[in-house]
């Protein structure tokens, strides 16, 4: 009786699952297999929020393979060695794999070709909408620019959603590990897994997207982020439809999520823009450990700036809009390396993907893709844009709660406050100004 193994990695799902379901037809058993990478500990990537939504993930994937007459096999070690190691115990006719973009998914995918030879079968666009790759401009092998990659995005053929099996016979001889439990930092975290995100996804509405996904309070976002990290959600199930419905709202939703393949594929194309500029600028950053430590905790003394900390820190998410702006106050307003900012989602935020995350700080550090990389979000100005009676200030600075209306937006009237700091940085002091203009410090004297 043939056997093929799905080796899930960033596809925890079984609705829109390209990989599982080339291995159902490949095998009449399958080994539905996810292996604990040791080596994700030692890169610093497996923090606490990520480990509990995976476990989460990885438990509804198995309940769903058990209502289908399987389960899910999980090893824990090296995955090239675990791999190898069950296609040899199972006589595996194929191992099938998803694609991934990041060096250390590159030089997986490598040592899995090394170690299975031609039995190894990589599917591209289970991660993404559209494959890293499948769209180039003439004579390069990536696009820099988005506008230019999203009109090639609209044109290109893409796959139709591939339906749920309806059944799935795991080898008896296969025995599995337990399953993970995990003790998030945060403790408003979402849950994991595919019956969460697919619940997420039916009940929310894209109609009002363009007009409310600013609007920090109202809190109009999808929040479908985790569930696209960790492939509980597919990239291709969500923009199909939404496509197809219409309407501006949909259209803007879809808008982001090609912004999500656009950085994939930079990512695939240049690994190393993980922790290295894009564009080199010259920048000289400053360095003070004083002003990174109130950013991080949250008391920069400047609302805006310090709710979307807190909201990062209590949820493990923050709002988008929440995001550019915290970057930019840390890279422009402070001068601060955008490798420092990272790090710092890195560690907390559940939907921490290298390619979104790095590239997104880099476009607003201005080492990134954006055309413009002077840019410089004001943090006053843009709360009394998408805050502006203060709702979201209030929500995560409880310091703050009693203060009505925009008030709370006017850090220089908070000063003598005993339980709230003072502006660390004055914003004509602080602003961001390129080093080779303005001397080896990085600061405007």
């Amino acid at each position: 009786m043939p056997v093929s193994i799905a080796l899930f990695t960033q596809d925890l799902r079984l609705h829109d699952n390209p990989v599982l379901r080339a291995a159902l037809r490949d095998g009449e058993e399958v080994v539905p297999l996810f292996v604990l990478d040791e080596r994700l500990a030692a890169t610093g990537f497996a923090v606490p929020n990520r480990a509990a939504f995976l476990a989460d993930s990885l438990a509804d994937l198995d309940t769903a393979l058990r209502r289908l007459g399987g389960r899910l096999v999980l090893r824990r070690g090296e995955t090239v060695a675990q791999s190898a190691r069950l296609a040899e115990l199972t006589g595996a006719v194929s191992v099938h794999v998803a694609a991934g973009v990041s060096a250390f998914a590159q030089r997986r995918e490598a040592a899995l070709r090394e170690a299975l030879g031609g039995r190894l079968r990589v599917h591209d666009a289970v991660l993404t909408a559209l494959a890293p790759g499948a769209v180039t401009p003439a004579g390069k092998d990536h696009y820099a620019v988005f506008t230019p990659y999203l009109r090639a995005w609209q044109r290109a053929q893409r796959r139709e959603p591939v339906a749920a099996p309806r059944a799935v016979r795991v080898p008896g001889s296969v025995r599995s590990e337990a399953l993970p439990a995990g003790r998030p930092d945060s403790p408003g975290l979402p849950p994991g897994g595919e019956s969460a995100g697919r619940r997420l996804w039916s009940s929310w509405r894209p109609e009002r997207y363009e007009d409310d996904h600013d609007d920090l309070a109202g809190d109009a976002t999808s929040r479908l982020s985790p569930y696209l990290h960790f492939g509980c959600l597919s990239a291709t199930e969500l923009t199909t439809p939404t496509r197809r419905r219409g309407g501006a709202g949909a259209q803007a939703f879809v808008r982001q999520l090609v912004w999500r393949d656009f950085h994939h594929q930079v990512l695939a194309a240049r690994p190393r823009c993980a922790w290295a500029d894009y564009r080199p600028r010259g920048d000289r950053w400053h360095r003070d450990t004083a002003e990174i430590e109130a950013w991080r905790a949250g008391r920069t003394g400047y609302p805006i700036v310090d709710a979307g900390m807190r909201q990062l820190a209590h949820e493990g998410w923050m709002h988008n809009r929440a995001r550019l702006l915290t970057a930019s106050f840390l890279t422009k307003t402070l001068y601060q390396d955008w490798r420092i900012g990272a790090e710092h989602f890195l560690a907390l935020l559940v939907d921490g993907d290298v390619a979104n995350n790095q590239l997104n700080w880099q476009w607003v550090a201005g080492t990134g893709t954006d055309t413009r990389p002077n840019r410089v979000l004001n943090p006053l100005a843009q709360a009394r844009r998408f805050d502006p009676d203060g709702a979201y200030v209030r929500r995560w600075v409880p310091e703050l709660a009693h203060i009505p209306g925009p008030a709370v937006h006017r850090p220089w009237q908070l000063r003598q406050r005993p339980d709230y700091p003072a502006p660390i940085v004055d914003l004509a002091v602080g602003r961001f100004q390129h080093a080779r203009s303005i001397g080896p410090t990085g600061r405007v004297g």
